[in-house]
């Protein structure tokens, strides 16, 4: 082996230290005599300070609202293609955040009036806001007074078909049925009647308080709620559990124990038959309707009857059903012991019929209540669709193994699915390959003669690694939501 003064590597180096400590020369050394020392090359880790992120990448859209910036401020900047994080773009144009606070200071002249402009700009902002919510409440108070002329929204069309059909057939039904109903309880002073009658009221409420959750569950998502509004009918359902439990089941207890207490003796129940039969027809047609609309969800997604409305799938027409279906009941019920009570002559039985169409509200409310609330915590979704979503990613190539599955039910049939992915870096890398020019590469490779030479290399290649690792996880979202629609939300963590 030899070593040349004038030579500067490591090895060298270290040779020359020992030969100058033991007073010997590299001639006068034997062969079993020759110390052979490897030092190892290696990079000085670089410290990364706040200095480093000022390269980041800021938006166009970021840099004016943050910069206080026009778009002419912008086209001087340098201008640097990324990949973009929506479905429906390939590619957008970024900036460096050093470049745009250079000319964010440039165009102002120091940081702080910089920072004066922004806060202008925030209180030309707020009072903007205000503004918005002052003509939007004129614009109503002129529709009100002129009529309102405009097209039939989609929010109006919802309650044409579906849900929002049944839940409008209920209330119309429900209201007439209440009018009618107190109407013969005035006649009759019968406390089974009176039950029907906060009975129906009670529906009738919670009906319009379901259509207002139906009317908010469409709205598009917004800043403050970027996975939408849909919970809305889930709430909405929840209150009217909420609602039965302490306007009906709790009126018809009152009544029922004061019943027992203290018994009046009871007019003609003629009328009372009379509004309890018409009062069965109609809420059975809207009870078919509501069975007739839970059919045919239930058919789209899969499921049995029993399956669907345990599940809560659509909790709007499921607090129609059961309201529907108490209230047939109910009307069977009161009508029993009200003709009890006609036979006997015993106020007791028309009291005990109160208490039992009470009960029935109580274990109808105690239902929707269990039912909405496990919805809303966030169910998952059956372990056989979990394991669907799982086996796709595992079949994929560039997927070693799926962690920590999340499969979280939003609400009408919308799913937020959510793992860790181990990811097959020989893939990802031989998918980059594949786009790359290999001559090109193994001739860079070749030029590579020192440390610095070969972290650049690295550098260069491993950012456009780290892309295609991004790009693969956007194809697995986006074929999984292509695959399964019922899925809106994908997020795949990189293990």
């Amino acid at each position: 082996m030899k070593y040349w003064k004038g030579c500067l590597c490591p090895t060298c180096s270290t040779m020359f230290q020992i030969f100058a400590f033991t007073g010997l020369t590299p001639q006068g050394l034997t062969k079993a005599e020759t110390i052979h020392v490897k030092v190892r090359a290696v990079l000085k880790k670089r410290e990364y300070g706040a200095k480093y992120t000022q390269n980041n990448f800021i938006t166009a859209v970021r840099a004016m609202n943050e910069f206080c910036l026009k778009p002419s401020d912008l086209e001087q900047l340098r201008k640097i293609r990324r990949r973009s994080p929506h479905d429906d773009t390939e590619a957008f144009t970024v900036f460096l955040r050093s470049d745009v606070e250079a000319k964010a200071i440039d165009v102002w002249g120091s940081h702080e009036a910089l920072a004066r402009e922004r806060n202008l700009r925030k209180e030309v902002e707020r009072e903007y806001q205000e503004n918005i919510f002052r003509n939007q409440q004129l614009l109503k108070e002129y529709k009100d007074f002129w009529g309102n002329t405009k097209p039939r929204s989609g929010k109006r069309t919802t309650f044409l078909q579906g849900p929002g059909k049944v839940v409008m057939v209920a209330i119309c039904i429900n209201g007439l049925n209440f009018i009618f109903k107190l109407l013969a309880w005035v006649y009759t002073g019968s406390a089974s009647m009176f039950s029907e009658a906060i009975h129906s009221l009670a529906d009738t409420c919670n009906q319009a308080l379901l259509a207002l959750g139906i009317s908010q569950s469409i709205r598009n998502p917004d800043a403050g709620h970027p996975y939408g509004f849909s919970n809305m009918r889930y709430i909405a359902s929840l209150i009217s559990g909420v609602g039965i439990f302490m306007m009906g089941a709790g009126l018809s207890w009152y009544h029922g124990i004061m019943g027992l207490l203290h018994p009046q003796p009871i007019e003609s129940l003629l009328w009372a038959y009379c509004i309890l039969a018409g009062s069965l027809v109609s809420e059975g047609a809207t009870l078919l309707v509501a069975i007739n609309e839970i059919k045919k969800s239930a058919h789209q997604h899969g499921l049995s009857f029993y399956e669907y409305v345990m599940q809560s799938r659509d909790p709007s027409t499921n607090v129609v059903l059961l309201e529907d279906a108490a209230a047939v009941l109910g009307v069977i019920l009161a009508a029993g012991c009200m003709g009890l009570t006609s036979l006997t002559g015993n106020p007791y039985y028309d009291s005990l019929g109160s208490l039992g169409v009470g009960t029935l509200l109580g274990t109808v409310s105690a239902f929707l209540i269990y039912t909405n609330t496990e919805a809303l915590l966030g169910r998952s979704i059956q372990a056989e669709r979990v394991q669907k979503l799982t086996e796709f990613l595992e079949n994929d190539p560039a997927v070693r193994a799926i962690h920590d599955v999340k499969a979280t039910d939003m609400g009408l049939s919308k799913v937020r699915f959510k793992a860790e992915v181990d990811f097959d870096g020989r893939v990802v890398t031989r998918s980059y390959l594949e786009k790359q020019d290999i001559d090109q590469i193994l001739n860079d490779i070749q030029q590579v003669k020192t440390p610095e030479e070969l972290e650049n290399f690295m550098l260069k290649h491993g950012e456009n690694i780290i892309d295609t690792l991004g790009a693969e996880v956007d194809r697995l979202e986006k074929e999984l939501k292509q695959r399964n629609p019922e899925v809106r939300h994908v997020d795949l963590e990189i293990l």
